[in-house]
């Protein structure tokens, strides 16, 4: 999770420098376009063709439909936020998530995962200062909307993980991303520049990589355990925001960035030493 996040974070940084030249619409239809190939590639390298059509088509469409929200809302609240406020903001996700977690997957969250959850909530609260006019202006509404739909994505995607392949997980969600926004950004296409190939590149193969992390983080761990580690992405955000903008956030910033990482690292911390307990008594027995 950490390794996806750390990559989406690069993703989300072209994704603002395109969407400052061409319209909203058209940067998230090319997200999906580029990164289509990449993923093709991987699956035949694979043999997983099959595996594509053995899947559940009503949940492989509700990811897909949910999954376009998602970018289309994010590139809109990029355009004007910097990546770490819009990522303070994307936290509500992980709370979402673990909401969703019990009727959805019947998963039952450990207690320490819902105080990690509060105390990322808390320094998110922090780190915007309620009042703020992020929670009020259209960018800031656009990155919530997006957190509701990317929850829903993470916990259709360890529903569907139980009976669909993983390349099938990918790719279906990949198709509908790159198809569904170019189609209705063509009425307003506009040529792409030479310079900014090089992006479209970069934002193919980043892309695949955070695509392949999340999936596998979601396929391989409870929804609740893993959600606290988005957290991570503030500080990518921060570092980012720095580099390519040359923009640091205020101290409440980089204090509820803190409070978030000290959560996931709570949490962690709380799984390690479950893992080591129950590696204990199975020695025993």
């Amino acid at each position: 999770m950490v390794f996806g996040v750390a990559m989406f974070a690069l993703v989300d940084a072209i994704l603002k420098l395109l969407v400052a030249h061409y319209p909203p619409l058209q940067v998230a239809g090319l997200r999906g376009l580029v990164a289509l190939p990449v993923l093709l590639v991987w699956i035949h390298r694979r043999r997983a063709w099959r595996s594509l059509i053995r899947v559940r088509v009503p949940l492989q469409l509700m990811r897909g439909m949910l999954a376009v929200g998602m970018l289309v809302l994010l590139t809109l609240g990029y355009r004007d936020l910097p990546l770490a406020n819009a990522y303070t903001l994307y936290f509500v996700a992980p709370l979402l998530m673990t909401l969703l977690a019990g009727p959805l997957l019947g998963e039952r969250g450990a207690a320490v995962h819902w105080y990690a959850l509060v105390g990322g909530l808390l320094g998110v609260l922090i780190a915007l200062r309620p009042g703020g006019e992020a929670f009020f202006n259209w960018a800031g509404l656009f990155i919530v909307g997006a957190a509701f739909c990317y929850a829903g994505v993470a916990v259709l995607t360890r529903l569907g993980s139980r009976t669909d392949s993983k390349e099938s997980l990918m790719f279906w969600m990949m198709a509908m991303m790159a198809v569904l926004p170019s189609a209705l950004a063509l009425p307003d296409w506009m040529p792409i520049r030479d310079e900014h190939v090089w992006l479209l590149v970069a934002l193919a193969l980043v892309g695949f990589l955070a695509q392949l992390g999340i999936t596998e983080a979601f396929r391989h761990g409870q929804a609740s355990v893993v959600a606290p580690f988005e957290y991570t992405a503030l500080a990518w955000g921060v570092g980012v925001d720095w580099l390519i903008w040359s923009v640091l956030p205020g101290v409440h910033t980089l204090v509820g960035g803190v409070v978030i990482l000290l959560s996931g690292l709570y949490v962690l911390r709380h799984e390690l030493r479950r893992s080591d307990a129950a590696i204990g008594e199975g020695e025993r027995k």
